[in-house]
């Protein structure tokens, strides 16, 4: 069945994530950069600063909520070839 597929066709959950990735490493970005005032002894940033650093968990819940659509397609595809 994987011959039939194309290396660049979009499954279901595949933009979100994509998405949920990219969000995570901006978050990952805003948390070295929060921490990095801690480390170096200076004036720490403002407080949205640390807000931003939620931008972690948030593109882990949109990249595992893509797992989990992606793998419901998956269910949904194997039951309609088992039916056949």
């Amino acid at each position: 069945m994987r011959d039939k597929t194309q290396a660049n066709s979009a499954e279901p959950g595949d933009r979100l994530i994509r998405a949920g990735a990219i969000v995570f490493f901006l978050g990952a970005v805003a948390t070295l950069v929060t921490v990095a005032p801690l480390l170096l002894d200076t004036a720490p940033f403002p407080t949205y600063m640390f807000g931003l650093s939620m931008l972690m968990g948030v593109g882990f819940l949109m990249a595992g909520a893509g797992v989990f659509q992606s793998l419901a397609a998956g269910r949904r595809q194997a039951r309609e070839g088992a039916s056949r």
